[in-house]
């Protein structure tokens, strides 16, 4: 018996503007054919995707690869996470 293969997408990530002082990350994310824009008051847990459609698909491991990598972050900065979601 074959195990049957979750699809899995790469986003790529790249942050334009952070400010440590101000706890906010600013970027854009692609998948597939999707592009966002996102804002990430890291302080008050707030994330904001940019424009709506296929936001319910990035928002969440979005969120959860901000966290997880949020001091490694850089503006400039290219990064990719894999979504396990075909888009």
């Amino acid at each position: 018996m074959s195990a049957k293969r979750l699809p899995e997408t790469t986003a790529h990530v790249r942050i334009t503007r952070q400010s440590w002082q101000h706890g906010f990350l600013e970027g854009d994310v692609s998948a597939g054919d999707f592009e966002w824009h996102f804002e990430w008051y890291f302080r008050r847990g707030e994330l904001s995707v940019k424009p709506s459609q296929g936001r319910a698909l990035i928002k969440e491991p979005l969120g959860r690869f901000l966290e997880k990598q949020d001091y490694q972050l850089e503006p400039g900065g290219d990064y990719a996470f894999t979504i396990r979601a075909e888009l």
